[in-house]
């Protein structure tokens, strides 16, 4: 029976992305295991997984814990268990668990595969901030035995700098979106006309959505600014999901007088209700991997509005969605009132987009990952 560890900072991760890569492996007779840090009782990932462990480590890089215990640790469970695959997401468990194994790869028979949802590292980034976690990839490429990026900015990223040999570098197109799920013909027109009246909200109001948390990167205060100069003023906004700015961001809707039309919904389970509801779904980042909300507007067939950053820019280029640059509010205010403006092309744009990420659907991925194991396992 093959073996496969996947590694996370935190479960929310694999709670979000990952759950039915677990699913299809352990179907198809594999082992499937999990390490992250902060599984609770009632995780569905103990339905999901064959075991979980428990590591202590930070979303922080700087936490001392992450180079203290924890790499002993994960070298005694490997070691023990010997895998056949390791796959490392998100920066820090990457970077960590690269380095626990680092000195005693020889004993083991696992490959390891780290899938960058997005380098720390960026056009446009910090330079200091840039610097080192460049120097960090740097440290840790001799580490792993293929990388996998999600956007072409990482992929030309990591052939100049040589994160691995080109014929380790693997472009993925995202980790899947299921475009069954998002799939606006499944969606029950009921759903829709209950949502609104959750809302209370008539059947022919304007309803922008932002389905992203609620941190500074995400700059919900310029979706808010510029959402006070729209010319439709009987629109809605509703924000989907929670964060460290909620209080600040609600303050700010107060002083900008739209409070009144502004929804707090908090984390949700009917994305596919809330995206054929909506009239545009607008991502404002200042960075991005590869946005899981615009794939999953894109599959609703929902007008869409991002910002020129990686990733973004893969999924909305070529007419597919809207784009402005980071922190332009001006230009976010045109692009909500073209949508709003002009329903008809804005329907026409969506419907290219959901053609245009076909191959960004979950099974496409997941037969991606059964190649890449397959190709890995047969290394010498």
């Amino acid at each position: 029976m093959p073996k496969l560890l996947i590694v996370t900072t935190v479960p929310i991760v694999i709670v979000n992305f990952l759950l039915p890569f677990a699913a299809h492996f352990r179907k198809i007779g594999w082992q499937v295991d999990a390490m992250s840090c902060g599984f609770t009782p009632d995780d569905p990932c103990h339905q999901l997984f064959d075991r979980l462990w428990e590591v202590q480590w930070s979303r922080n890089p700087l936490d001392p814990r992450n180079l203290l215990g924890t790499p002993g640790k994960i070298r005694e469970i490997v070691l023990r268990e010997q895998y056949d695959i390791i796959h490392v997401h998100t920066p820090v468990a990457a970077f960590v668990t690269r380095y626990a194994l680092k000195d005693v790869r020889k004993q083991l028979k696992a490959k390891i595969i780290y899938t960058a949802h997005g380098f720390h590292f960026y056009l446009g980034g910090n330079p200091l901030t840039n610097a080192a976690f460049l120097a960090l990839e740097k440290l840790a490429r001799h580490w792993m035995d293929y990388l996998i990026v999600i956007n072409l900015e990482d992929r030309d990223a990591a052939l100049k700098y040589e994160l691995v040999p080109p014929d380790r570098c693997r472009y993925m197109p995202g980790i899947g979106v299921d475009l069954q799920y998002y799939n606006r013909e499944m969606v029950p027109d009921a759903a829709v006309i209950a949502l609104r009246q959750e809302l209370d909200i008539s059947e022919d109001t304007p309803l922008l959505l932002s389905v992203a948390e609620l941190n500074a990167n995400k700059r919900h205060v310029d979706l808010l600014n510029a959402f006070a100069k729209i010319a439709r003023t009987d629109a809605h906004f509703a924000f989907v999901s929670t964060g460290p700015l909620r209080d600040k961001i609600e303050q700010l809707a107060i002083e900008l007088g739209v409070i009144d039309r502004i929804h707090f919904l908090g984390r949700r389970s009917d994305i596919p209700v809330l995206m054929k509801a909506a009239s545009a779904n607008i991502l404002a980042s200042g960075r991005e991997g590869l946005p899981r909300t615009i794939l999953e507007s894109l599959a609703s067939e929902v007008p869409t509005i991002g910002t020129k950053v990686r990733g973004t820019q893969d999924l909305l280029a070529g007419g597919y969605g809207l784009l402005i640059d980071v922190g332009d509010v001006i230009g976010l205010t045109a692009a909500i009132d073209w949508i709003l403006d002009r329903p008809e092309e804005a329907n026409n744009m969506a419907k290219r987009g959901r053609v245009h990420i076909a191959n960004y659907d979950l099974n496409c991925i997941i037969k991606f990952h059964e190649a890449l194991y397959a190709e890995a396992m047969a290394l010498q």
